[in-house]
């Protein structure tokens, strides 16, 4: 129920992520944890039962609030990654988006196709201004994820935040509604909706 297809060859999905996945997202995160923890702090904070379903309850209260939402990408009925909004600001007019995934949902293009599903969401559906990607500078698959979905290179924070005791530069990334509309990544999401 409340699931977005995200690929016409490969039985994925995109659906809302809830505390009552608390298990199935614990159970992710372990699978993820190596590839996520050289960058983000997202899967420290999910290390046993509690902390995972506590992670899943701050954002269900964010989506409640109307601040932010969490999303899980299924293949074939395991979960495998997933696409949010950290931060979505309906009244300032923007959002920023996050992505993670764990090695058997890496290069099947769901982590793109769940962000242009987001990017739509939040610019055309809930008529926002602009969304954000924030990447550290060694990142480069997170970086290749904001440049295939089109978004523009704006700069890099410097010394910006401290991660696993080293201070990461952060480039910021964004799209604004105008250039999403006419753009070929917007065009792709709707052919492939049409084709669903």
């Amino acid at each position: 129920m409340f699931a977005v297809p995200l690929s016409d060859t490969l039985p994925a999905e995109l659906r809302p992520l809830e505390p009552w996945h608390a298990a199935e997202f614990l159970a992710h995160m372990d699978r993820a944890r190596e590839n996520l923890d050289r960058f983000i702090g997202f899967a420290a904070l999910s290390t046993d039962l509690a902390s995972a379903r506590a992670t899943l309850q701050r954002y269900a209260d964010r989506a409640a609030a109307d601040t932010g939402r969490i999303y899980g990408i299924w293949l074939d009925g395991t979960l495998v990654g997933g696409v949010m909004f950290p931060h979505f600001e309906a009244v300032q007019g923007w959002a920023e988006i996050g992505v993670w995934v764990e090695p058997a949902g890496e290069g099947l293009g769901l982590v793109s196709a769940g962000v242009r599903e987001l990017i739509e969401y939040a610019l055309v559906e809930r008529g926002l201004h602009r969304v954000e990607w924030l990447s550290s500078t060694l990142n480069d698959r997170s970086r290749a994820v904001a440049r295939r979905a089109g978004l523009t290179l704006e700069g890099v924070r410097r010394s910006y935040y401290p991660h696993n005791g080293i201070r990461h530069d952060k480039e910021v990334w964004a799209l604004l509604t105008d250039e999403w509309l006419g753009s070929p990544q917007r065009a792709q999401l709707l052919r492939e909706r049409a084709a669903r």
